[in-house]
């Protein structure tokens, strides 16, 4: 049941229409979505579960399945070839398509983009940029990391700093999406625990919550960029009201955007501004409750100006000379030493990479390749995962049954001849195994393994 304080609260607002839009909650959504990661391809037709997808309108890669399957019984799930994920969050896409130029270099922050949507899809489109994924709460961090390390791009940098740290990068972003914290009724279909939780009280302290990061990261965006502001919340305090927040800023001026045809997305205007937002109701289209508005920085408060740079560890010709003998990397890469490990940076973002680590705490960047024991390379979960096609190590293929087992770390027989593998399954990597005389190690990340199926 929804609360009625909530229910009187929408009245009035730009699309809500209380009939419809209670009967929806009454009943489950009968659908999933999922985006593909295109840099991992498979057969979709033999896929159990992806050959009879419908695409969804506002997102080149974004599918609709019926019901929603098992995906932790799917290795292609572990290996990163797809993301799920709400279909109405996708409409960053048709977002970035209209501003943004998928060859250019971009620096794009998404500031609160556990447990990583809205990140994979980013690094997907930016093919030539850099995104920073943020995360302030350890273990909602964790989370984001692991499934930043599985969509396998190297132009993601996680960090876990509060919005307020991002002071020190003043007019460094050209986009900072800013995903915030909200009260949740968007997704109250998907989660009726939310609805327990939700008062008018906490729509005030998410409200602000929300101009409190807002405030304290714009500084980052750059002369001329955009900051997309979205949430799962229906509430006026945390949609409009938020608009005309931004809007009154210096230098912040609402932006335009086309939504696609045939769909019932609700446009909105603000009362004071006249900025434009979108609103998404899950009885008008398929997907739950979002929201989302884009501004552009008409003009940078601030000049860059950064003290020395981070000075990262590089290789040293001998430790270059041992790495190539295993494995000669993708052209534009620079490796570094960290903590024993090897890391392959992009070049052309080598140095936005060392202010970037010199400002803030960071948990991963990069593409970690792995540890060098003389000329030998052990190679790291992360290189596995990659979108790069080539390996220092063979690739053997496995049926469902087997790569089963090796996600569980359970034992599984393995033909091959002796040394390091990669596993695959439908032409996409699972991790590495060594096969030695007697027996097979499996080197599957142990937190990530498995446990019930």
């Amino acid at each position: 049941m929804l609360p009625e304080k909530f229910i009187t609260s929408l009245e009035g607002l730009p699309g809500f229409n209380k009939e419809s839009f209670v009967k929806t909650h009454q009943v489950p959504a009968d659908f999933t979505a999922v985006r593909l990661n295109q840099l991992k391809s498979f057969d979709l037709a033999t896929h159990p579960f992806m050959n009879k997808m419908t695409p969804i309108d506002w997102c080149s890669q974004g599918y609709y399945l019926s019901g929603r399957p098992s995906f932790v019984v799917d290795p292609l799930w572990h290996a990163g070839a797809y993301y799920v994920q709400e279909a109405s969050s996708m409409f960053l896409h048709t977002i970035i398509s209209q501003l943004a130029d998928t060859e250019k270099y971009y620096k794009v922050l998404d500031l609160c983009a556990a447990p990583g949507g809205k990140t994979t899809l980013l690094a997907n489109y930016f093919k030539n940029g850099l995104v920073v994924a943020n995360e302030t709460i350890k273990s909602r961090n964790a989370i984001l990391e692991e499934n930043c390390i599985r969509w396998g791009s190297d132009r993601i940098v996680v960090t876990q700093n509060d919005p307020s740290h991002f002071k020190a990068l003043p007019n460094f972003f050209d986009f900072i999406i800013a995903d915030a914290p909200c009260s949740g009724s968007g997704l109250f279909r998907k989660d009726p625990q939310a609805i327990q939780e939700w008062s008018e009280e906490n729509v005030l302290h998410c409200s602000q919550r929300q101009e409190r990061i807002i405030e304290e990261s714009i500084a980052a965006l750059q002369d001329g960029g955009y900051y997309i502001y979205s949430t799962c919340s229906y509430s006026f305090e945390e949609d409009e009201k938020i608009m005309d927040f931004i809007a009154s800023m210096d230098g912040m001026q609402s932006v335009t955007i086309q939504v696609p045809s045939l769909t019932q997305i609700v446009t909105t205007i603000s009362p004071k501004h006249q900025a434009q937002g979108f609103r998404f109701y899950p009885d008008k289209i398929k997907g739950e409750g979002f929201f989302i508005a884009v501004f552009q920085k008409q003009k940078a408060e601030y000049i860059s100006q950064f003290s020395t740079p981070f000075q990262f560890a590089t290789l040293s010709k001998k430790e270059l000379a041992n790495l190539e003998t295993s494995y000669r990397l993708p052209e534009q890469l620079i490796c570094i030493q960290h903590q024993d490990e090897i890391i392959a940076l992009q070049e052309h973002c080598y140095s936005d990479l060392q202010t970037i680590r010199a400002k803030l705490y960071v948990k991963k960047m990069g593409m970690r390749i792995g540890a060098l024991k003389g000329v030998d390379l052990v190679p790291a979960h992360d290189l596995a995962m990659s979108q790069w096609s080539t390996m220092p190590y063979p690739d053997i293929s496995v049926e469902l049954s087997d790569a089963l087992q090796f996600l569980r770390r359970a034992d599984f027989q393995l033909n091959g001849p002796k040394g390091w593998h990669s596993i695959s399954y439908m032409n996409c990597r699972l991790g590495w195994v060594k096969i030695l005389p007697n027996r097979l190690n499996n080197y599957y990340p142990n937190s990530w393994r498995i446990l019930n199926y």
